[in-house]
């Protein structure tokens, strides 16, 4: 009986403490505590006797890692239970009699010995004429980081200098106990110094592989790297043909390296549903069907019907939008898009309705890394309905857009900047119009708070002018207007600015807005964004002027992989005619 009665306590669980004394090193105390399995699973997994013994000597092997990883070669760490050391005779029986309500006491004490340093570093193999990256070098401390990232730094430099099949190996590192210093090796086999050969693809199904050879900067009898063959996959990528792009040298051919991409299409067709909904402009639902693919060389032809203004306060009716739309890569000159867009479309707002057709043909291109320009000829034939007065509106316009964009995402960024600034001379060809010239610009800015982008402000700042005609002079659905999602929340959508007596908004020729938001995640995918958004609109051509309106809100959001769900609540400060107490927005994507 007391054997069996022994065997039953032995397997109960161990509750325990765990005190860690200071080293001295306040970076060294927090990584024990971090690594350490006898805290993270104190509670979530009390162990037995026997395996909290257990944990303890796993820790203290682990420990051991960390002080070599700051540079304390030399270090130790000793770890007791109830004042005995692990390897004990008497510890696991101590621990089978505890009674159920004792803690034990574990008790951690690292001993960190001399900091180590670097001391000589060798690097064998090096080819002859080659100029190594800035490594570690001697007198460094010897952390494990810097000391291990140097290997693939030296292997990444060799292939980007010509050496495709370059490897390095893992350093070999002796310490020196005397003279407390590390002594690093790197072994390198650079391979041959090889140019890019012929390029192949692999996996085309469809797409003409001559097109995707003209479409990337790589080319045969260049010096081979690594970088530039990653930034070709980059650009097929983003072609949208391919799900996926991996690019890898050959075997050699001489001082040649064929490269292949090895390929996977998307399907050719697809269609897609979508949908948003806002308290002033209603619910709208849109369907598209894309062909990817036309001609084989990543043209795509997208076809969309999108019924808008459903049930919406800003809304008179219900009305539609078709829309279709190809776009040709590499027109003309590689990296430059080709855009031919058909539109027939037909609205009813609170300011005026609207029916007609769009054309418009648009040549995008970039002129650097981050910046782009748009241009190219646009043709609207527009009947406009306005306070009971209708005119059919043609016109030709000339659009110039140019774009700054360095942030680190286009779902949801959380830095960098966005800058776009447009241009839009208008010359009427029927109705009573002028010649007007449209300036619009904003700058977004995004500022992370809090690591890994869990806390951003973000801010946005929106100015236009119409210029060479007045307000009345200019078509209504050209005018600014202010109010909803997309300048002022809280507002009803177009109410911000000049009325006429009725209460019917009029537009104008100015308008600024200003969006200020605190995006927070909270809890896995959950996040809240309070913001603030103020803006004008005037009926002269300068900004800045107006009577301001400023609402206020709160946002939930839900992060997917395709970006936030958004929900926004928002509030206007003061109340104007046509405007509600409130305005309710849900979508995909952040506001801006």
């Amino acid at each position: 009986m007391l054997l069996i009665g022994a065997s039953a306590r032995g397997a109960d669980p161990v509750t325990y403490d765990v005190t860690f004394t200071p080293s001295g090193d306040a970076e060294l105390d927090s990584l024990l505590k971090q690594s350490a399995s006898l805290v993270s699973l104190r509670a979530k997994l009390p162990p037995a006797p026997f395996a909290l013994i257990g944990r303890a000597k796993a820790d203290e092997t682990l420990f051991l890692t960390v002080l070599h990883s700051l540079g304390y070669d030399d270090g130790s760490v000793d770890i007791t239970i109830d004042g005995q050391a692990l390897d004990s005779p008497a510890l696991l029986t101590a621990l089978t009699a505890m009674p159920a309500s004792q803690h034990a006491q574990v008790q951690v004490v690292p001993h960190k010995g001399l900091l180590f340093h670097v001391g000589n570093v060798i690097i064998s193999g090096l080819p002859q004429g080659f100029t190594p990256p800035a490594m570690v070098k001697t007198g460094d401390v010897a952390r494990a980081q810097p000391i291990l990232a140097a290997s693939p730094a030296l292997r990444a430099a060799l292939q980007n200098d010509g050496y495709a099949f370059a490897t390095v190996d893992a350093p070999l590192a002796v310490a020196n106990l005397q003279t407390h210093t590390l002594n690093v090796t790197y072994t390198v086999q650079p391979g041959p110094r090889v140019d890019v050969g012929q390029i192949e693809f692999s996996g085309l199904k469809r797409t003409d592989a001559s097109f995707l050879r003209r479409h990337i900067r790589l080319k045969p009898g260049q010096l081979y790297s690594a970088k530039n063959v990653s930034a070709a996959r980059d650009s097929l990528l983003s072609l949208g043909v391919f799900s996926s792009v991996t690019g890898a040298p050959q075997p050699a051919q001489g001082n040649t390296a064929p490269v292949m991409f090895r390929v996977i299409e998307q399907k050719r067709h697809a269609v897609t549903l979508g949908g948003a909904y806002a308290t002033d402009t209603g619910i709208n639902i849109s369907t598209s069907w894309e062909d990817r693919n036309v001609f084989r060389r990543a043209e795509t032809l997208t076809l969309t019907a999108t019924a808008n203004g459903l049930g919406g306060t800003g809304t008179t009716a219900p009305g539609y939008d078709l829309k279709a739309a190809f776009a040709k890569p590499d027109y003309d000159t590689p990296g430059q898009t080709l855009t031919l867009t058909a539109e027939g479309l037909k609205q009813s707002l609170t300011a005026y309705d609207r029916d007609g057709i769009l054309l418009s043909g648009t040549l995008a291109r970039p002129i650097t890394r981050h910046t782009a320009i748009t241009y190219g000829p646009a043709f609207s034939s527009m009947n406009v309905k306005q306070e009971g007065i209708s005119h059919t509106y043609v016109l030709v316009q000339f659009p110039i857009g140019f774009t700054f964009n360095n942030t680190n995402s286009l779902l949801e960024p959380t830095r960098g900047v966005n800058v776009s600034l447009g241009i839009t001379p208008t010359v009427p060809v029927a109705g009573s119009s002028s010649v007007f010239v449209i300036l619009q610009g904003s700058v977004a800015t995004y500022v992370p708070v809090e690591r890994n982008g869990r806390g951003v402000i973000a801010m946005r700042l929106m100015a236009g002018s119409i210029q060479g005609a007045g307000n009345f002079s200019v078509p209504p659905d050209q005018r600014f207007y202010a109010g909803g999602s997309g300048t002022v929340r809280g507002y009803t959508y177009q109410t911000i600015g000049p009325l006429f007596p009725d209460g019917t908004p009029e537009g104008g020729a100015a308008m600024d807005a200003v969006n200020l938001e605190f995006r927070q995640h909270v809890w896995g995918n959950i996040g809240v964004v309070p913001f603030a958004d103020a803006g004008q609109v005037s009926s002269s051509s300068t900004p800045f002027t107006g009577t301001m309106r400023v609402g206020v809100g709160l946002g939930l959001r839900y992060y997917t992989g395709i970006g936030p769900i958004r929900m926004d609540v928002a509030f206007p400060l003061s109340h104007i005619p046509g405007s509600n107490s409130f305005a309710l927005y849900l979508g995909l994507g952040e506001a801006f």
